[in-house]
């Protein structure tokens, strides 16, 4: 599948935010000393061991302060922790000491560690631009695909209406690529379905949203074999999604279960659906596992604060 374009919340979106190794001019360290340091600190902020990771980066920093690699990891790893103010300090040094080739994954990183205190505005400050660079060069599908993560963004903030704008801005934006093939096409109407029928559930509006779920199916079954093969555990997803929001927790328990067990925001709604159905060890179950998670993206924005919150309140209460 053309990595172009695929689903924004699949993440689709995990590489996006890895901690490249890139030499920085002005590091007063040697080069590979600084990269080899960074390197440790991605292994161990991706194993969990976010102290540890953070002494590794601070090292980094001492004997080169400008590197943006170190920055980018350091904040990264504070954002896991739940230090959002100390994450920022560094993810803001990481774009100002970036190249212009790398400033825009400092500035979604920035972006995301919004998105897990749930602050969309705050995160469009830094979603917007990139959007609007890329249209300007004409970069159509690629604009579309922040586009389609700032309304996630949005979405799962609670601001509907800006979600809704924003879906609809990423797709009218990826239909303006020149001589679109038609099963292209249909991936793109897919999007949309899928994102109409998840912010009519959040709104309550059950036949709606199923109406959606039905457009988005018929669009599915127009795309390509590749792309299809590739869509089709986001099928159950955004049928979960819709069946949770509507209140029937076992369908959404039952869908979600056919869903990508490694996203870690679809375990956050099998956790809450569990819940919802007073089954609290599976629901603890389930946030245990998010939190064993640790990547920097959209899903985990949005799961990984209120899995911290569940395990903690369980744990006080034991």
């Amino acid at each position: 599948m053309r990595t172009t374009i695929r689903f924004c919340f699949a993440l689709a979106v995990l590489g996006m935010f890895a901690v490249p190794v890139l030499a920085q001019a002005g590091a007063s360290a040697p080069a590979s000393d600084t990269a080899d340091l960074v390197k440790q600190g991605r292994k161990l902020s991706s194993e969990g061991k976010l102290d540890e990771a953070l002494a590794v980066y601070n090292k980094a920093l001492q004997t080169a302060p400008d590197s943006f690699e170190a920055h980018l990891g350091a904040g990264i790893a504070l954002d896991l922790k739940g230090d959002y103010g100390e994450a920022r300090r560094h993810l803001q040094k990481a774009i100002d000491v970036a190249s212009e080739e790398a400033k825009p994954q400092a500035m979604r990183s920035m972006a995301m560690s919004y998105a897990f205190e749930g602050k969309a505005g705050e995160a469009a400050k830094y979603e917007q631009p990139l959007f609007d660079g890329r249209l300007a060069k004409q970069e159509f599908t690629s604009a579309a695909e922040i586009a389609n993560e700032l309304a996630r963004i949005y979405l799962e903030s609670g601001d509907l209406d800006n979600a809704a704008k924003w879906y609809k801005t990423g797709y009218e934006t990826a239909l303006r690529k020149a001589n679109m093939p038609q099963t292209e096409r249909a991936l793109w109407d897919f999007r949309w379905e899928h994102a109409q029928a998840r912010i009519a559930a959040r709104r309550g509006r059950r036949d709606e949203a199923q109406k959606h779920v039905a457009a988005a199916k018929a669009a599915l079954d127009q795309t390509s074999a590749e792309d299809r093969k590739q869509q089709n555990p986001f099928f159950p997803y955004l049928t979960g999604y819709v069946a949770f929001y509507s209140g029937d927790y076992a369908t959404a328990i039952a869908d979600l279960q056919e869903a990508n067990q490694r996203d870690p925001f679809i375990l956050s709604l099998l956790a809450q659906a569990y819940e919802k159905s007073g089954n609290q060890t599976q629901a603890r179950e389930y946030y245990g596992k998010i939190l064993q998670i640790n990547n920097h993206n959209p899903t985990n924005a949005f799961a990984r604060p209120l899995a911290k919150k569940k395990v903690a309140e369980a744990g006080a209460g034991s």
